[in-house]
């Protein structure tokens, strides 16, 4: 990390189909190296899966997916004369969607579909109901956070 001065946001042009940023974000997390239209056929194929699934907007469903993983509050690693504390702190936006992404995937990969179209989708449509691994891993940070409540006057 540099000292001078903080990293310039690069700028992300939004995804060709459905002229959306967040979903051009999804798709550079889902690409293994460098291979962007892979990434594109699967992160496409998810969404028309889910659209002819639930016969609803998949932007939607993506959307509601990723508000329903954003983490509020996560714990981070605090020293204090020798102890190191897990202190809750509040998450900022840009880090509440790169979590929420990142662990849609994650939890996606993880699942025992065949392809992943399949998993991504399924995963989505989970997330969107408030279910599945993503959501769970949302639920164990909150709780995490709520467990360690009394350090939070150690915040910064």
């Amino acid at each position: 990390m540099s000292r001078r001065h903080r990293a310039e946001k690069r700028e992300i042009i939004p995804d060709a189909k459905y002229g959306d940023v967040v979903l051009t974000k999804f798709m550079n997390s889902v690409m293994y190296d460098g291979k962007k239209s892979v990434a594109e056929q699967i992160v496409y194929g998810a969404l028309d899966t889910i659209e002819t699934k639930l016969k609803t907007d998949p932007i939607t469903v993506f959307k509601s997916a990723l508000e329903n993983v954003a983490p509020a509050i996560e714990v981070r690693s605090r020293r204090v004369g020798g102890a190191t504390y897990q202190v809750p702190v509040e998450v900022r936006s840009e880090r509440r969607q790169a979590l929420a992404i990142r662990w849609l995937i994650t939890a996606a990969r993880g699942r025992n579909d065949k392809t992943m179209v399949e998993r991504l989708s399924a995963e989505l449509i989970d997330a969107s109901n408030n279910r599945g691994n993503a959501v769970k891993k949302r639920e164990d940070t909150h709780r995490m956070a709520e467990a360690n409540r009394a350090f939070s006057h150690y915040r910064w």
